[in-house]
């Protein structure tokens, strides 16, 4: 695949990212504060996202397995999976969030449990497709092109 065809596949790509909701303009705003001086900028931040949000999952997962469910410590979790989610764009991840919340104020296990299966799934998906852009956008730099903006 040539250059221009790989700088094409990455804009369409990212496209569907938004129109799909994965991303917000958040994400936009995340790409703007990327310079010459730090141009591994978003994949930093992205990386640490992706590493607090494992963590956070791990602990939602655990704190729903308790006999005496903490729906402070749960909800607490999930607040800072909404906010992380949110400050990178990860709209789809951000809106189960809310739901999830929502459960986590009712004490209802039942819904938390649901949104934690949901929010791993979007989760998982949004890693996916942010990892395959990083890497066409690897690919377009190898091979001396930049990387388009529209």
């Amino acid at each position: 695949m040539d250059l221009v065809q790989l700088q094409r596949q990455l804009v369409e790509y990212r496209t569907s990212l938004y129109h799909e909701g994965f991303l917000d303009e958040q994400f936009t705003q995340l790409q703007e504060l990327q310079d010459e001086n730090n141009p591994d900028f978003v994949v930093e931040v992205v990386s640490l996202f992706f590493e607090d949000s494992e963590r956070l999952l791990n602990e939602l997962t655990k704190a729903l397995e308790q006999q005496n469910i903490d729906f402070k410590k749960v909800d607490a979790h999930v607040h800072q999976l909404k906010g992380s989610s949110s400050s990178i764009g990860a709209q789809r991840v951000q809106r189960i969030c809310i739901a999830f919340r929502n459960y986590c104020e009712e004490q209802n296990v039942q819904g938390c449990l649901k949104c934690l299966q949901q929010v791993k799934n979007e989760y998982s998906l949004v890693k996916t497709k942010l990892e395959f852009m990083f890497q066409l956008e690897q690919q377009i730099l190898t091979a001396g092109g930049s990387i388009p903006m529209q």
